[in-house]
């Protein structure tokens, strides 16, 4: 059986589970998320792996980047991705990491990115599903109407980031829904 090299880190903003498999970062989430065993069943089986709490290199190049990222020392990440999921899903997670710092996509607008305008709900549901949070920028998906829509760290987490990203933005234009 493979493994996965999982470790914990709490920031301001929540504490995280990240893993890391054949040196590349294979998770980056929300440790108390709705989805946690979802989430893990899906990798454990995708990458045939189990979990092992220890630190690697590329999980604490992670923390390093995080802590840079919240500080605002880091707009860019680079650590190679290992995205565990549908091919669908994995296009969409790709559209994501287009997403410059410090802008905001709706639903509808990836959806045409991946020229396919009628999968809005597919598209939200990859979006959700993603298990590589800040390096795969989920926390950049608005809805259409400039709301604060599904984050599976929280909206008060989801405004934290994006205000964190603009830091022009007044609190205020962020809605919650």
């Amino acid at each position: 059986m493979n493994k996965i090299s999982i470790q914990y880190f709490k920031t301001d903003f929540g504490e995280f589970i990240l893993g890391s498999y054949k040196n590349e970062l294979c998770l980056c989430d929300w440790r108390y998320r709705k989805m946690r065993e979802v989430i893990d069943k899906r990798i454990k089986n995708g990458l045939k792996s189990e979990y092992y709490e220890e630190k690697t290199e590329i999980t604490n190049l992670a923390k390093n980047q995080i802590t840079e990222y919240i500080n605002g020392k880091r707009e860019i990440f680079d650590i190679p991705l290992k995205m565990t999921g549908t091919d669908f899903q994995i296009s969409v997670w790709n559209e994501l990491i287009k997403i410059p710092y410090g802008k905001t996509e709706s639903y509808l607008g990836l959806s045409k990115k991946l020229n396919n305008e009628k999968a809005i709900r597919a598209v939200a549901s990859a979006n959700g599903a993603n298990a590589i949070s800040i390096f795969i920028p989920c926390h950049r998906i608005i809805g259409r109407n400039g709301e604060l829509v599904g984050y599976a760290g929280g909206l008060n987490t989801k405004k934290k980031l994006l205000q964190l990203e603009n830091k022009e933005q007044n609190a205020e234009q962020l809605k919650l829904f």
